[in-house]
C-alpha cells in the first residue's frame, strides 16, 4: 500500500481501491488484517475518518470485516467478489463502449475481434 494519492478522485475511493488492489495482488490475503484507518491515515497524511470512509465502502461491500476490538479483515471470497465486479465494470466500461463505437463505423463484432488479436501480434 505504497501508493500515491492522486487529484483524479476522492482520497476514500483512492484508499478503498488500494485495499481492493492489493487483495487482487495477494499481498492482503483473505482473513488476514488491514491496516487500520489511523495507520492508513498516518501513511498518506490524510485525516482518519477519510480512510475510515474508504474502509468502511469494502465493509459495506463484504471485502472487509470488523473483529471488535483487534480490527478489520479481509473476509472469505473477497478477491473472488473484486475479480467478479471488476469484470462487469471492465465489460460496462469498456466492451459495451468499444462495440458501439464499432457498429457506428461499420464493424461487426468478428472484425473488432480480429482487429484486437492483430493487436496482440
Amino acid at each position: 500500500m505504497n501508493e500515491i494519492l492522486t487529484q483524479e478522485k476522492s482520497i476514500y475511493l483512492q484508499i478503498a481501491e488500494m485495499i481492493e488492489t492489493d487483495i487482487l495482488r495477494d499481498i492482503l490475503l483473505e482473513e488476514e488484517r488491514v491496516p487500520s484507518t489511523n495507520e492508513l491515515a498516518k501513511l498518506y497524511a490524510i485525516n482518519p475518518a477519510t480512510a475510515a470512509k474508504g474502509v468502511n465502502i469494502l465493509v459495506d461491500e463484504g471485502i472487509l470485516y470488523k473483529k471488535r476490538g483487534i480490527g478489520m479483515f479481509v473476509a472469505e471470497g473477497a478477491k473472488e467478489n473484486i475479480l467478479n465486479r471488476r469484470r462487469n465494470e471492465f465489460f460496462d466500461h469498456y466492451v459495451k463502449k468499444l462495440l458501439e463505437e464499432a457498429a457506428s463505423i461499420g464493424l461487426d463484432k468478428n472484425e473488432v475481434i480480429k482487429l484486437i488479436q492483430s493487436a496482440n501480434q
